[in-house]
């Protein structure tokens, strides 16, 4: 029986992304890089800043933050329902952070992330 991993978003700047899902989720934060991985990016010409998948770690399941290629399709395939007490502070917060008012619904609010990636607000 397989298991969860990772929930794998696709980004245009995944460094970027990664940045606002680490702010927005309690507990969760960038994975560090240590001298090892740094040596292996810039061996590719890369830096943590334009690492094309960038992992975000906290309590729960991981986030790998993906380099997309190609034309974004017009609806994302998978998105996030982030659980709060107050749905209204928590998107304003999330908004502070750079996400953008979609559409409110009946216990939830509709939310896309920096990158027009679709995320809800839910009550607990």
């Amino acid at each position: 029986m397989g298991r969860l991993k990772d929930i794998v978003i696709d980004a245009d700047h995944p460094a970027g992304l990664a940045r606002f899902w680490a702010a927005a989720l309690e507990g969760y934060d960038i994975m560090p890089y240590d001298a090892a991985e740094i040596a292996r990016l810039a061996a590719l010409g890369l830096t943590p800043e334009t690492d094309p998948s960038v992992m975000i770690a906290g309590p729960g399941t991981r986030l790998c933050i993906h380099l997309r290629r190609g034309d974004r399709p017009a609806r994302n395939r998978v998105h996030l329902d982030i659980a709060a007490d107050d749905i209204e502070a928590e998107a304003a917060r999330l908004i502070g952070l750079g996400a953008s008012l979609v559409r409110r619904g009946a216990g939830y609010i509709v939310l896309n992330d920096p990158e027009g990636n679709n995320f809800c607000v839910c009550a607990e």
